[in-house]
């Protein structure tokens, strides 16, 4: 009876391959890639896959495996290969890219209700107490912000539903849109957009905002971004059954079939919508598009039946609105996970004195305490932001750059500390629970390519605006406080935790 309970827990590789799948693939990537790039856009993704996403999950299973004992995750993985304050700073960082994310979806969320109850996005027109729309979302998203901290505190039991229906309701969108894409096709016997040529479609961006090469290079942080979340598949290392063969297999596949369906999402966006009818107009920006083109999805298949046009126009409402209700349902899960999850997993995993005061302490399982710190941060920069312009493409577009720059920096901090990793684990310091990278030689060259890869797209992602005009300093300038504003804090942290502890040790040393 136990061996049949242990024989469950153990994946095979279809159930392993679901969830990577699950994992990583995000639906709101394709229409923002299509939106930014069109047919363009596919073959970054693929090279994405090739030189990022098969050699670091390849990295996070060697990582996973020989700590799978560790309860800090990242955090000790980094300690055990390089040293406590880089795994601090390392690990300091990945928790910052969850703030600007509560900043950027606290702010955002509501154009998935919008949609959800109105059939489309009309927060540009919304209004309290005499401000703007944009600044009427960030007092929404300070009030969301404060909701959800109090509520967290309290439990999470109710909000496990919420987040398994989004999931379902999101996995379905992939379903429709791919589906409905080959629908529209069949019927029409067209492509929305049409392709010219190999040059001119796959090459060259529709998008004003993508012509220049240095531009075109900054695309990459989005395609990278796009196989966020493979930190945490080291995880799954020691749940696979003949993990030496299985797990490497199923990244693999996982990483064709997900590179595959980004392709044929991305290209399924254009056999229903022509970029310049639909995408061209200045009311189109990346926190909306998936909505705005999911419903001209629905208002070509109308039209695709020869419905009329009042009819054709409500299937594209109606459209809009199953992909606001699935958006706002699986937001609202995840928001109310990352708000403890992350910070919980750096303070467990950090000396307990690196906080001040009671900062680290954990009640009924939560970071009370943090959370409530975290939630003011989180408040300041919403309205710091949200204050700070008019334009709501522009600010839209300053929140997700923040984000995909802050969420893909920590993975240099993996990347880099993998080759001292590699050499412990050959010299006998590590356990060789699983291998990928036979060899130091393989290991630091797989190290240089995915370090050089998100490097090199952060650079061309944070330079380009500054380059292209004077207005386009201000996001450069938003792109590099973030990340950089963490690392100082959580430098300054660990150094006044060694010099408390170099005291404490000097004293004791003078007592004896």
């Amino acid at each position: 009876m136990s061996q049949q309970g242990n024989n469950t827990k153990k994946l095979t590789l279809v159930p392993l391959i679901l969830m990577i799948f699950t994992s990583v693939f995000g639906f709101a990537n394709m229409p923002r890639a299509y939106y930014l790039m069109g047919y363009a856009a596919i073959p970054w993704y693929v090279f994405g896959a090739i030189f990022f996403f098969i050699p670091f999950a390849l990295m996070m299973a060697e990582y996973g495996s020989s700590f799978k004992k560790e309860s800090g995750g990242m955090y000790s993985w980094m300690e055990k290969s390089v040293g406590p304050k880089y795994a601090f700073i390392g690990t300091f960082m990945w928790y910052a890219s969850y703030i600007i994310w509560m900043v950027n979806v606290s702010s955002t969320i509501w154009i998935p209700l919008s949609n959800a109850v109105f059939g489309s996005d009309l927060t540009s027109t919304w209004s309290l107490f005499g401000l703007n729309s944009i600044q009427t979302l960030g007092i929404l998203g300070v009030i969301w912000i404060a909701l959800v901290t109090f509520v967290s505190t309290k439990g999470l039991e109710k909000i496990s539903k919420i987040t398994s229906v989004g999931g379902t309701a999101v996995t379905l969108l992939n379903v429709v849109l791919l589906g409905g894409g080959i629908l529209v096709v069949a019927l029409t016997g067209e492509l929305a957009e049409p392709i010219t040529s190999v040059a001119s479609s796959f090459i060259n961006s529709p998008n004003p905002s993508y012509q220049s090469i240095l531009s075109v290079l900054s695309f990459l942080t989005f395609a990278i971004f796009a196989f966020g979340g493979l930190e945490v598949l080291g995880g799954l290392v020691d749940q696979t059954e003949n993990a030496e063969k299985t797990f490497p297999k199923g990244l693999v596949i996982s990483a064709i079939v997900i590179s595959l369906g980004y392709a044929l999402g991305i290209f399924a966006c254009g056999t229903f919508t022509n970029w310049n009818e639909v995408l061209g107009g200045n009311n189109v920006n990346m926190a909306n598009v998936a909505y705005i083109l999911m419903g001209n999805l629905g208002l070509k298949i109308g039209q695709a039946f020869g419905l009329s046009e009042a009819v054709s126009l409500a299937m594209g409402t109606w459209a809009a609105r199953f992909v606001g209700l699935s958006m706002f349902l699986a937001l609202t899960g995840a928001f109310f996970t990352l708000s403890y999850s992350p910070l919980k997993t750096l303070i467990q995993g950090a000396p307990k004195k690196v906080w001040p005061g009671k900062l680290g302490e954990i009640k009924n399982g939560m970071p009370i305490n943090a959370m409530k710190v975290q939630a003011g941060i989180v408040i300041f920069m919403i309205i710091l932001v949200s204050f700070g312009g008019d334009n709501a493409s522009e600010f839209f577009s300053i929140l997700v750059l923040m984000t995909n720059v802050a969420m893909t920096i920590p993975y240099m901090f993996l990347s880099i500390a993998f080759p001292k990793f590699k050499k412990k684990q050959l010299e006998g310091k590590v356990e060789k629970a699983y291998v990928a990278y036979k060899s130091y030689g393989v290991a630091l060259a797989a190290s240089i390519a995915v370090t050089g890869v998100v490097g090199f797209a952060n650079l061309f992602t944070i330079i380009e605006p500054a380059l292209s005009s004077k207005e386009g300093m201000v996001q450069t300038v938003a792109m590099i406080a973030g990340p950089v504003t963490f690392s100082i804090i959580g430098f300054v942290l660990f150094t006044i935790y060694e010099n408390k502890s170099k005291s404490k040790n000097i004293l004791n040393k003078k007592a004896n």
